[in-house]
């Protein structure tokens, strides 16, 4: 198969796009990136690149004829054969179906409409959201249908006869689906069931969000979860739509039935303030805080819902400990991370002899909450810069529990994608595991510049040495788990996804923990870190760090605070990054 000059082609470089990039090189083809700012500035990236083909993982518009008639362009479209329109991949879970697909056709005049070069079918997991599914499933099948569509345009085999009639899809309606509006997401406390609003909330997840009533005000609502049976009985018998309680970032709302948890809202106003998606305890502000917290501990029973959670088995001489803790879209603040760091202190108290930092389903971690600190750039007496520094240094101090827990095995497990603050944390654990779809972005610097903390002037070297540890984060690019691997810069790569790393991970650390050895390898830690204490402390590291830091929240150079606010406020990209358009 011949090497491909391939231009992708993006509205934003988001998770699907950054698997293809990472997929088509390790297949041996030349990839640049072009985010799609305008016909004009696509039309100069496709002679540019001299590509021999466009794919387009993720469009918003479409595709100018002039750059489709020049060279083939594939399309990723979130459906099925027969499937088009903007909303596929909302309506298949907005409807519950039980299978959806995604589909690589070729781009033509009319959209979604152009011969079909390759596709997948998955199973939609049930509970879960759009952009949990996006995420996994999807875009699992497909960089699957993607290289196989390459593999054939690359060998001069013409366009799979796959044209399935919209008739034959036995999982639910395709054929030209409309828009998704907002009327049709929008909640109706009083009429829908606890069912229902799940559905029209995970729909909604990442984008637009469904817009409700909660205390006299609309917004847009994120992040749900079902209550459990025994706090749905407590909230019996209140008016629907009425606040209940509140736990971490979230409120706890009645339905006509039971109860949910709401973790994330944005305002429906044209203030700056309303671009924000926050916590819903921070967005209601004093309502919220006038509700009775229902805290509940690390260890509970499955269906009770909270952001942190411990799971122990084993004996005693082979307990294994997994902590989960599923920030929303990976960004850890203050408050989680004073949270994170406290758990991790009460844990030096267990006998685990393995302990499992397995993150959130969907993100491992993404590092500093961008939103919350740019809302604390429209509250009196506080500063972005201030809350800059107060959210660094509460991460630093999650790292430092890890860094100086020297009694057990610390193992890192990425159930899925790391970038920034959030993959630095997971650096600082003895190992690190990932299974083959998850992205590291191990880097600061596409955030205005920031220079970094997490200690990672520390860990990186140890893993990768100093001159690789300068080039990773000079390189600005994401870096799949097979290539992290073979770069030292994780310890294992295993399972096809999620669901198959997360089993085959706790058979793994309940192995470690059962290990005769373990107990050589601890103390063999402990004298390590001892002498690297002596060399240099980890405080030399943190302090280091914290000075490059203060000059990005507070020196003259605004980079920084632009990058954030551009990313919080969704600007509209002016360019593409250099370090992506290689073409440039």
């Amino acid at each position: 198969m011949r090497s491909l000059r391939i231009l992708l082609l993006t509205h934003a470089f988001n998770a699907l796009a950054q698997r293809l990039f990472i997929e088509l090189g390790e297949a041996g083809h030349q990839v640049s990136v072009e985010l799609d700012i305008a016909d004009a500035v696509t039309e100069e990236a496709v002679a540019l690149w001299q590509a021999d083909l466009v794919i387009a993982p993720y469009l918003k518009r479409r595709l100018p004829e002039t750059v489709w008639q020049r060279c083939p362009c594939l399309i990723v479209h979130p459906g099925p054969p027969g499937d088009g329109g903007p909303s596929s991949l909302d309506w298949a879970v907005l409807r519950a179906l039980p299978r959806w697909g995604v589909t690589v056709l070729q781009a033509v005049a009319e959209v979604d409409a152009g011969p079909v070069w390759a596709w997948r079918e998955f199973a939609l997991r049930p509970q879960a959201s759009k952009s949990s599914l996006y995420r996994h499933e999807l875009a699992r099948e497909a960089v699957a249908a993607v290289l196989e569509a390459v593999a054939r345009l690359a060998s001069g085999t013409p366009a799979a006869a796959m044209a399935l009639a919209a008739a034959a899809w036995p999982h639910g309606p395709t054929g030209w689906q409309p828009l998704l509006t907002r009327a049709q997401r929008s909640i109706d406390w009083s009429a829908d069931d606890q069912a229902t609003v799940l559905r029209k909330l995970r729909s909604a997840d990442g984008t637009p969000g469904a817009v409700a009533t909660l205390d006299g005000r609309s917004w847009r609502l994120f992040d749900a979860h079902e209550a459990s049976a025994a706090v749905t009985e407590a909230g019996r018998g209140a008016a629907p739509g009425t606040l209940l309680a509140r736990r971490g970032p979230a409120v706890l709302v009645a339905t006509r039935d039971a109860a949910l948890w709401v973790g994330h809202l944005r305002g429906l106003g044209e203030t700056p303030a309303d671009a924000l998606k926050l916590p819903a305890v921070e967005a209601l502000g004093p309502a919220a805080q006038a509700l009775p917290e229902l805290a509940v501990p690390l260890q509970r029973a499955a269906d009770e819902w909270d952001e942190l959670r411990l799971a122990c088995w084993g004996g005693p001489d082979a307990r294994v400990g997994w902590l989960e803790f599923d920030f929303h879209n990976g960004a850890m603040s203050e408050r989680q991370a004073r949270r994170l760091a406290q758990a991790l202190r009460a844990l030096r108290k267990e006998p685990l002899r393995v302990l499992v930092l397995a993150g959130g389903a969907d993100f491992f971690g993404n590092g500093i909450h961008l939103h919350l600190i740019e809302a604390a750039a429209h509250r009196d007496g506080d500063s972005a810069a201030d809350a800059s520094w107060r959210n660094i240094q509460a991460i630093d101090d999650v790292v430092l529990e890890l860094l100086t827990l020297t009694d057990c095995l610390t193992v890192s497990a990425l159930r899925g994608n790391a970038g920034a603050g959030g993959c630095f944390v997971a650096l600082a654990a003895d190992e690190v595991w990932a299974h083959d779809g998850v992205v590291l972005n191990p880097h600061y610097k596409n955030m205005g510049n920031l220079y970094g903390s997490e200690y990672w002037t520390y860990t990186l070297p140890q893993r990768v040495g100093a001159a690789r540890a300068d080039a990773i984060m000079q390189r600005r690019l994401p870096t799949g788990a097979r290539q992290a691997q073979r770069e030292g810069l994780i310890d294992a790569c295993f399972a096809d996804d999620a669901a198959a790393f997360e089993g085959l991970a706790r058979e793994r650390a309940s192995r470690l923990a059962a290990d005769p050895g373990l107990p050589l390898r601890l103390a063999a830690k402990a004298r390590r870190r001892a002498a690297d204490e002596a060399v240099r402390p980890l405080a030399a590291h943190r302090e280091a760090e914290l000075q490059r830091m203060h000059r990005n929240f507070y020196g003259f150079d605004p980079s920084y605070h632009v990058a954030r606010h551009h990313f919080v406020h969704r600007k509209p990209h002016a360019w593409t990054p250099r370090h992506l358009a290689r073409h440039r």
